[in-house]
């Protein structure tokens, strides 16, 4: 029986992008799977989050500051419509645009995701002590700062 390499063919010369890459795509997963269990899909928590800090937000910069898709957002933000969470009026400042809020009955929804950002944090860091999550946060603060000017407008939703 064989193995594969830890990094393999061509990744060879980026071990830790390979590593960070696959970490990532496990993390996301993990969050799928906890998000499930409270009605959402990935990222819809992020439009939540960003909702419940900012108040009544332009669609338009909404989108800008959860760093997806337009259409992704758009899709979202019906779901989360029909659920209850969030609801859409025009702008009363320009009439094109649409303010997007969250509503008071989200407010059990906010528990929630905030239970389950809880165990997907314990989930991820388990085996790790207080120094290396510390340690593990510091390095990874370090390397999105690297990344951040590469990212330009992209990076400003994206944690930069």
């Amino acid at each position: 029986m064989t193995h594969e390499p830890a990094c393999p063919g061509l990744t060879v010369g980026g071990p830790v992008s390979h590593s960070l890459s696959v970490v990532a795509r496990l993390h996301r997963i993990t969050a799928g799977r906890v998000l499930r269990c409270v009605g959402l899909y990935p990222g819809q928590e992020f439009v939540m989050m960003r909702l419940w800090e900012a108040g009544p937000v332009r669609q338009s910069d909404l989108i800008k500051a959860v760093g997806l898709d337009p259409s992704t957002v758009t899709k979202s933000l019906q779901r989360l419509e029909q659920a209850g969470h969030v609801r859409r009026c025009p702008d009363p400042k320009d009439r094109r645009a649409s303010l997007v809020e969250a509503t008071e009955e989200s407010g059990v929804l906010r528990e929630q995701v905030q239970e389950a950002w809880v165990e997907l944090e314990d989930t991820t860091l388990a085996g790790l002590d207080d120094t290396e999550r510390a340690e593990l946060l510091r390095l990874l603060e370090k390397v999105q700062g690297n990344l951040c000017p590469l990212a330009g407008e992209e990076g400003e939703a994206g944690g930069c």
